[in-house]
């Protein structure tokens, strides 16, 4: 009797706290559990767990999220609420009951009679494995017991908790830090709008604080499609399996479901990033040049570190000329002292802008243990960006001294360095420079693709007619005595494959005599009806030796990808004309691309938190001659990725506007 009234009470107060109970509830799967024994837990019956849940059906795994009809009281923060667990022992053996069978009698007859399984059946009658039920055969049917009792009553911390929402948060941020995906946060919410309101109450999973996930600025995020696997989302994202678990450790016990939010690369292609994007949502990468000469709020001194190599143990300072004679000579010294000029430009126009900076200056004298002494006597862990030194052994040693502080580091001009999670390297890539001149023409329905090349840049005529299937192939002649590359062609090579129309000539070499050979050839055969252009995945510079006429190219329209924009010689803006001012020269391209480095590297740090952070809130700039769009390397650092194609027009060389 007592237990009755336990059982009556407990249920009364059950439903009294019900009155207020909100529509769902979450629950995070435990090791053993079924889909039984949590709709048992939460008072709901499978069916109901099923419908909300989907892909339960299959398999639950391990830390799984799942959304549950509330049957019971839950509180909106970390109260408890009683409830009772009831467990269910069932086929506890008690005894035999004979039974004889009877004409027309079959197992399922009397499995149903006596209320038990066939299998069981057969178990306690081993001869039915191999015979078939016949009339007479006695059988020992067993019976069982179904215990049923009331365990004492447990504490339940409540599944669910509120949140309230953050300015510029929208469904896919809050269900990221979660751990859910977007259907469920909606189905934890079922009268959400669409777009969230800072202020806005909702109902998320009761997590600890230390499981609460972040946004970080330095990544990416998607969200998985209907359907996706790990093999789909590496084909489109270009992402394996082991670096998404890496980055998302949840997938190795809950696998991929639609609709979850996973960190990715920041240079993951934003086209392929599928958000619903709300005035209260934005992820997506703005890929509008921005000016941040005008956005600056943080007035604060900033310490920049610059390493160049001078080499003023090897300068008689005392002897003009052997200074100029020094300067004249030294290649690296001159690229070095063009590219100072132009951060020194920078500094003043900065310095214009209310901008505050603490400049140190190191002469890395073009050696190594020079540059690993500056390091091991200087303390740069305050240091908020380092720009240098230009060589890439040099930098790589500094980036991976610095990299303990992560301090960021811009390798401000060659090709090449080592990518550590600290590094940017601003000058765009071969293969960027490659792809993007490739996907230009490849948009060109209309053209005829024509690639000539010398017998040293066969693999990239290769590449070009996997690209280019359609494509015709001229190779440079060979010398009929040695069999080497005798680097020219005869114009029925050409010929035979330049035909009425649009074509488009890639010329893929770095001999400036082919160069002059196919661009005179090229020229002539550009007749009415027959347009020609010329282009090449490598600029180098053999397209600008003094023995190929700028006139052909210029015919040619001779278009290239390039880091730099050209600044036409009548350009005039207020940089040109201060460093003319200051030096009595034009600004060339190694002047330009010191003060436009210093300028974007500065202005990112004034207007985002620091340098890495500037990268997502400030992906793309543009200055005098180069632009700057980082993106992130797989557990790596950034690489600037904005190309320019530029293009011969009326002897000048002038940027495609795209």
């Amino acid at each position: 009797m007592k237990k009755i009234i336990y059982i009556l009470s407990l249920f009364i107060l059950l439903a009294c706290g019900s009155a207020n109970a909100q529509k769902y509830n979450t629950h995070r799967v435990k090791s053993g559990e079924t889909i039984e024994s949590i709709a048992k837990k939460h008072k709901v019956s499978a069916s109901d767990i099923y419908k909300l849940n989907p892909d339960s059906r299959k398999k639950i795994n391990v830390n799984s999220i799942l959304i549950i009809p509330k049957a019971g009281s839950v509180a909106s923060t970390k109260t408890t609420v009683t409830s009772e667990k009831e467990k269910v022992v069932e086929n506890v053996f008690d005894r035999y009951q004979k039974h004889k069978t009877k004409r027309k009698e079959t197992l399922y007859s009397i499995s149903k009679k006596y209320d038990v399984d066939i299998e069981d059946i057969k178990k306690h009658n081993k001869f039915l494995y191999a015979n078939n039920l016949r009339k007479g055969d006695k059988l020992q049917i067993p019976i069982y017991k179904k215990i049923t009792y009331v365990t004492v009553p447990e504490v339940v911390v409540a599944e669910n908790t509120t949140y309230v929402v953050q300015p510029k948060e929208g469904k896919w941020r809050i269900a990221y830090k979660y751990g859910i995906t977007v259907q469920e946060l909606e189905a934890l919410n079922p009268n959400m709008p669409n777009i969230l309101q800072p202020g806005q109450t909702i109902n998320v999973p009761n997590l600890e604080t230390d499981k609460v996930k972040t946004i970080e600025a330095e990544y990416s995020y998607y969200k998985v499609l209907p359907k996706e696997g790990f093999y789909r989302l590496k084909v489109k994202l270009g992402i394996e399996q082991a670096d998404l678990e890496r980055l998302n450790p949840e997938l190795t016990t809950t696998g991929l479901k639609e609709g979850m939010i996973l960190k990715v690369p920041l240079d993951t292609s934003v086209n392929t990033i599928e958000f619903e994007i709300t005035s209260s949502d934005t992820i997506s990468k703005n890929l509008d040049f921005v000016n941040l000469s005008n956005k600056v709020t943080d007035y604060n001194v900033k310490n920049i570190a610059l390493m160049l190599p001078f080499t003023l143990n090897k300068i008689n300072t005392d002897s003009i000329y052997d200074t100029k004679n020094k300067i004249k000579n030294d290649r690296t010294l001159a690229i070095t002292l063009d590219f100072y000029t132009g951060t020194l430009v920078a500094f003043d126009s900065l310095k214009k802008l209310g901008i505050n900076l603490k400049v140190d200056v190191y002469d890395t004298q073009n050696r190594l243990s020079e540059v690993n002494t500056i390091v091991r006597r200087n303390d740069f862990s305050a240091t908020h960006a380092f720009i240098g030194p230009l060589l890439s052994g040099n930098f790589n040693a500094v980036a991976s001294a610095l990299e303990s502080d992560n301090v960021p580091i811009i390798s401000p001009i060659v090709k090449t360095v080592n990518l550590g999670p600290n590094v940017f390297q601003s000058r765009p890539n071969d293969d960027n420079l490659k792809a993007k001149i490739v996907d230009y023409f490849k948009a060109d329905s209309t053209a005829q693709i024509v690639v000539i090349s010398d017998r040293n840049n066969k693999a990239t005529s290769t590449m070009l007619k996997g690209r280019f299937t359609n494509a015709k192939l001229v190779s440079s002649r060979l010398d009929k005595k040695t069999q080497k590359d005798a680097y020219y062609i005869v114009e029925q090579d050409l010929i035979d494959v330049i035909k009425p129309g649009n074509n488009v000539v890639f010329l893929e070499t770095d001999n400036a005599g082919f160069v002059s050979n196919v661009t005179s050839i090229l020229n002539g055969l550009q007749i009415e009806g027959t347009k020609i252009t010329l282009t090449t995945t490598n600029q180098n510079n053999a397209f600008e030796d003094d023995e190929v006429s700028n006139y052909h190219l210029s015919n040619l329209h001779f278009t290239y990808p390039s880091i730099n924009k050209i600044l036409n010689s009548e350009s005039s803006n207020s940089f040109v004309e201060q460093y003319k001012k200051l030096y009595n020269t034009s600004p060339n391209a190694y002047a330009i691309r010191g003060f436009d480095i210093t300028m974007d590297v500065v202005l990112r740090l004034v207007t985002s938190q620091n340098l890495f952070e500037s990268v997502y809130y400030s992906p793309s700039t543009s200055y005098i001659e180069n632009k700057f769009s980082y993106k992130k390397k797989p557990f790596g650092g950034f690489y600037n990725e904005s190309v320019y194609l530029v293009q011969y027009n009326a002897l000048e060389i002038e940027e495609i506007k795209q």
